[in-house]
């Protein structure tokens, strides 16, 4: 995707992700997985926005170009949410869910946490 689809109103990011594919190549596998479920975290007036009390060495990296990745970790997760509209504009959109489409053993194997 290009950088021009992220720096645009995040809450239509939020929407136009779901449905698209997230791929990684690690060595020889490829993984992918389907956006399924995403939040958008506005700059202004939100309140569980990371950046609402301003730019700090852990969030810094909502405040880049858009496209860009903000992770954090939360209750031994991380969270990945990728940064939109124009930069110095802390607003994101989280990956809440992602629906595994191909390389699922591979995925099941490297999971820490089992059912």
């Amino acid at each position: 995707m290009s950088r021009s689809f992220f720096d645009r109103d995040t809450i239509n990011v939020a929407r136009e992700l779901l449905g698209k594919l997230l791929v990684r190549r690690i060595n020889r596998v490829t993984l992918v997985g389907r956006i399924v479920e995403s939040e958008a975290y506005l700059a202004e007036g939100d309140a569980a926005c990371h950046s609402v009390r301003g730019k700090t060495p852990k969030n810094a990296s909502m405040f880049g170009p858009p496209g860009h990745a903000y992770v954090y970790p939360i209750h031994a997760k991380c969270c990945f949410n990728i940064v939109t509209e124009a930069e110095q504009v802390p607003s994101a959109v989280l990956v809440r869910a992602i629906e595994p489409v191909m390389g699922i053993d591979w995925m099941r194997r490297r999971r820490t946490w089992r059912r």
